[in-house]
């Protein structure tokens, strides 16, 4: 039998295992550290369970980071997890931002300061990305952001700070450990304290948030775009169709695709699901009994199905239940990112917060 190569062990075999196995595995020797630790595997092993129809779900509590399996878009019951958090902070100071590839992009909000942590939860490995200009508030619906790798595997962490009227955009890069300012829409008026920023989503090489005015006149809902490969910003108009108010817009990205699921009130709660393609708004599902859910404790996980019902909660707090028939549940169970201030999906993988 002829020997089998290490580029068949390292790319062929190991990259198929989960990620805390790899790192189990890190353990045997110096060279198998090195190799299971090198770019190009890492970039294979994500690629590989970035597809597998497992998820995690990580909550943040009143008191406790919560970690749930989810299998095809299902919360599995009894497989809730404590994690611990690598600084001793109270959970309620968490909010996130987004997740990346296995990352989860944090800010501690302290009375004095804020600081922006990126966070494995898998390998438990962290890094304190903020400088000096993190140092004024960090506002739950003034600042938000993104993570994204560019052409040369740099992992790049997008923030976005509204303050005094001003957007302010700058991009930390992983390689050398520091952050640059971009130029964000000439002549915009987003950064007003009118407006309530969304965490932002990953899809096809952008990154989209949605901005809304909820204050004189109400109703007023942008979509800011960021081309991941440029740099730059561009507004993406919001489906026509949508002229109720008030209303709720909660993005999604599902095989892949930008969606978002838009809750509105119009006599009764009405729940839709719309998809971004080519360029246009396609109308996908339109939901049965919405609800609002209060005082519920899954009001903390964010984007669970459970019992053909989905869970989705807003960034103002409410939990909105929609009942999924068999054609729309087969459709969301491949929904593979979301991100809300107290929760996220994401898989497990190995990528570092470190170069």
């Amino acid at each position: 039998m002829e020997r089998i190569g290490d580029d068949m062990i390292f790319e062929e075999i190991l990259s198929r295992l989960p990620a805390k196995a790899v790192c189990r595995f890190k353990c045997v020797s110096k060279q198998w550290c090195y190799e299971l630790s090198t770019p190009k595997f890492v970039l294979i092993h994500t690629r590989r369970v970035s597809n597998l129809p497992q998820k995690k779900l990580i909550s943040l509590n009143g008191n406790s980071i919560v970690v749930d399996d989810i299998v095809s878009g299902n919360l599995e019951v009894d497989t809730r997890k404590i994690v611990t958090f690598p600084y001793d902070v109270e959970p309620s100071l968490l909010s996130i931002i987004g997740s990346f590839n296995g990352l989860i992009l944090l800010c501690i909000r302290r009375t004095d300061s804020n600081d922006l942590v990126l966070w494995n939860p898998t390998t438990r490995r962290f890094k304190l990305i903020s400088d000096d200009y993190f140092s004024r508030y960090f506002g739950r619906h003034n600042d938000t952001g993104g993570m994204y790798v560019d052409e040369h595997n740099d992992l790049k962490v997008l923030h976005i700070n509204c303050y005094w009227g001003t957007v302010t955009a700058r991009v930390y890069s992983r390689h050398s450990g520091s952050w640059r300012k971009l130029n964000f829409l000439k002549g915009s008026m987003l950064g007003s304290n009118f407006y309530s920023w969304s965490p932002g989503i990953y899809s096809g090489k952008t990154i989209y948030f949605t901005v809304s005015n909820y204050w004189i006149p109400p109703g007023e809902r942008n979509i800011v775009a960021f081309d991941v490969i440029s740099e730059s910003f561009s507004i993406l108009r919001f489906p026509e169709r949508i002229e109720v108010n008030p209303c709720q817009a909660h993005f999604l990205s599902i095989s892949n695709k930008l969606h978002v699921i838009v809750v509105q009130y119009a006599g009764e709660l009405i729940a839709d699901l719309v998809k971004y393609e080519q360029n246009d708004w396609i109308n996908v599902f339109s939901f049965n009994k919405a609800r609002i859910v209060e005082h519920l404790e899954p009001q903390e996980r964010t984007n669970i199905i459970q019992d053909n019902r989905w869970l989705i909660t807003s960034i103002w707090g409410d939990t909105v239940e929609v009942i999924l028939c068999n054609d729309s549940l087969k459709y969301i169970q491949h929904v593979d990112c979301y991100n809300g201030p107290k929760g996220a999906l994401f898989f497990e993988t190995i990528l570092s917060p470190f170069s």
